[in-house]
């Protein structure tokens, strides 16, 4: 109590974001062609290139803010009790793990990582919700549900169909990205072989979307379920 995590002293920045941070604006307005991607890559080309006298300039300025940062920590600490201790811990490692699930979504939006495939159900309901009766959103969706569930297999066919044709676009997108990263020194960001899909036989295809397709269902229908509850 009177203690918030958000009086913590911050953590210094290191050599190379110290040098983004002051380089950033001067990058984007020589450059004002580049995406993020290219201006990124640019910046820690520039970086590695950057003779060791000029990021001894960088390192030496983070070295003396972080033994500030130490010995502010350590005042920090000495204030609180181990209930609050034990409290802040608990509150920061939320906010931490919120922020950086934050960060690595916002970091594979800039990036440019191509959307993952649509399933049969969820191109119907993009399809037919403006024109769905209901009111509001979660009614729409459940009138929705409803009607995918009566559709005959030969009416979901072509829904589905499309889904197949979006599994090959994220597919040859996700290679021709996943290349791109390699490129930057991103391999942390490449799938394993262990997540990419196998080929399928038709026969093999048709079954698994359909499973995925009773799979959505369910959720949705779970989901419309603690809605209305």
């Amino acid at each position: 109590r009177g203690i918030s995590s958000d009086e913590r002293p911050k953590r210094p920045l290191t050599a190379y974001f110290r040098f983004l941070k002051e380089n950033r604006s001067a990058f984007r307005q020589n450059n004002p062609e580049m995406n993020n991607m290219e201006l990124v890559k640019k910046i820690a080309d520039t970086w590695k290139e950057l003779p060791a006298s000029q990021k001894q300039v960088y390192e030496e300025a983070r070295k003396t803010d972080w033994q500030r940062y130490k010995e502010r920590l350590a005042a920090y600490k000495a204030q609180l009790t181990p209930a609050q201790a034990a409290a802040l811990k608990e509150e920061r490692s939320k906010r931490l793990a919120k922020r950086r699930s934050f960060r690595a979504k916002r970091e594979l939006t800039v990036l440019g990582k191509p959307k993952r495939p649509r399933s049969g159900f969820n191109i119907f309901v993009s399809e037919n919700f403006q024109e769905s009766e209901g009111i509001s959103p979660v009614a729409k969706l459940k009138q929705l549900f409803d009607a995918w569930q009566k559709l005959s297999s030969s009416q979901k066919q072509p829904y589905l169909q499309l889904a197949e044709d979006d599994k090959v676009r994220y597919e040859n997108e996700m290679k021709s990205w996943e290349a791109k990263m390699v490129e930057l020194g991103r391999e942390d960001l490449i799938r394993s072989r262990k997540q990419r899909p196998k080929t399928k036989t038709a026969e093999t295809a048709k079954n698994a979307e359909t499973a995925k397709a009773s799979s959505q269902e369910n959720k949705a229908k779970l989901k419309l379920k603690k809605r209305e509850e």
